[in-house]
């Protein structure tokens, strides 16, 4: 499955838009971490306690939304954007959206081609579709 921030995909023609995709979780950190991140903060620099956390709500997140894509048959993500909110003072809610696409390889010769996607035509063994 592709993901990109863009609107469409290089090499690629969008077949179909399924619709918005989301995956969402809310964090807090344990105790321990906390406790330990306290003192870091104090010293300044980064806080690794705080950044896998947030690094694995992220993935986490971005699983749930390639789910969500698969279920209604999508091959491709576009838009994706990461969103963060706080909930109280000691939860964060972590949300990736985009919008799930059917997207199609365009093959050489054709307008709009990319050394990816006839690299990924040839790979399918798939004919070039017809120019539209």
């Amino acid at each position: 499955m592709l993901i990109v921030t863009s609107n469409d995909i290089p090499g690629y023609r969008i077949e179909a838009v399924l619709g918005e995709v989301m995956g969402m979780t809310v964090r807090s950190a344990n105790i321990g971490a906390n406790f330990v991140a306290s003192f870091r903060a104090i010293g300044g620099g980064e806080v690794d306690e705080y950044t896998r956390l947030v690094y694995d709500s992220r993935q986490q997140v971005m699983q749930r939304m390639w789910q969500d894509a698969v279920s209604r048959g999508a091959n491709a993500i576009t838009m994706m954007r990461f969103d963060t909110g706080s909930i109280g003072q000691a939860f964060t809610e972590v949300c990736a959206y985009g919008t799930a696409v059917v997207v199609e390889p365009i093959g050489p010769g054709q307008a709009g081609a990319t050394k990816q996607s006839i690299g990924v035509v040839a790979s399918q063994g798939q004919a070039a579709p017809q120019q539209r």
